[in-house]
């Protein structure tokens, strides 16, 4: 009887050991296929194993596996290694299956919690917000907006948020469109009220809806923002005005930006302080004039 469990006990540590080193394998040409990915016109074999710390040796025969199966490509002639087209294949295969609404459920019930308000979620469609999904508070007095019930963008909070982060061309179509009017007597109802009110919203992060929808409400609204870093929806939390006073706002504000930086991560998409480093000039021009 001794015999057979001695040679399990000398058996499985080699079994552990092999098992180990093709899971540490797996987690280093993940994360050379991240540092490709981060790249915009790829890394050469000294940067990427220096990026993961391996030795080139180790990367190479790394990045030589990930060729073969396609996910990334080396560029002879810069002597660069770049994302290739399976992994294009792979996470465009994400992109089509991703719901935006199922993934933010649960960071919008924590929302809910947290605020103790209701919380929406919204896409834009054809130029307008449409109320994907709610989580309603538990006060007494709360927020309600239905599935499938539409909000102008310039005068809601999820609107402006998601106007925030669009190029200047697409804020242009929808003011075209839709034009500015006059819901309440605090709507923007301005290009240039709007201009300034959306360069604070980039700069915080956040959007707010100041009695511009409806009289005695207050909406805090954040984007949850795509791989290109444009807005595949918002995120809010909406009460009255009563229970939301000025000094509450920065506080709402943090625990919706969180909110909606977490869905964001949740779908692969890019958060608002990445898109602010890389630079893009979403609005190089005003939009429109004030007439």
């Amino acid at each position: 009887m001794a015999r057979p469990t001695a040679k399990i006990r000398t058996r499985r540590p080699a079994a552990d050991s092999a098992a180990a080193g093709q899971v540490q394998s797996l987690t280093r040409a993940i994360a050379l296929l991240e540092a490709v990915a981060r790249s915009h016109d790829g890394l050469t074999l000294t940067e990427l194993a220096q990026i993961v710390g391996l030795p080139p040796s180790t990367a190479h025969r790394l990045l030589t596996t990930l060729q073969q199966a396609r996910f990334v490509r080396f560029d002879p002639l810069a002597a660069l290694w770049q994302v290739g087209v399976q992994a294009f294949v792979v996470g465009n295969a994400f992109a089509r299956t991703r719901d935006v609404l199922m993934m933010a459920r649960p960071y919008m019930r924590r929302l809910m919690e947290d605020s103790g308000e209701t919380v929406n979620l919204y896409v834009m469609d054809e130029g307008e917000a449409i109320c994907m999904g709610q989580v309603e508070s538990r006060q007494m007095m709360r927020a309600i907006a239905r599935p499938g019930g539409r909000v102008k963008m310039h005068c809601s909070g999820v609107g402006k948020a998601m106007l925030a982060w669009l190029p200047e061309r697409e804020v242009a179509r929808v003011l075209e469109r839709h034009g500015l009017p006059r819901v309440t007597a605090k709507t923007l109802a301005t290009p240039k009220a709007l201009r300034a009110d959306l360069e604070q919203v980039r700069r915080r992060g956040y959007a707010i809806d100041d009695e511009e929808h409806a009289i005695g409400l207050r909406c805090v609204a954040a984007p949850i923002l795509d791989e290109h870093g444009m807005p595949l929806a918002a995120i809010s939390a909406s009460g009255p005005t009563a229970r939301i006073p000025d000094h509450q706002l920065g506080l709402l504000g943090a625990l919706v930006a969180e909110a909606a930086r977490a869905v964001t991560a949740e779908v692969g998409g890019l958060s608002a302080v990445q898109e602010q480093i890389r630079g893009r000039e979403r609005h190089p021009s005003p939009i429109g004039d004030d007439r």
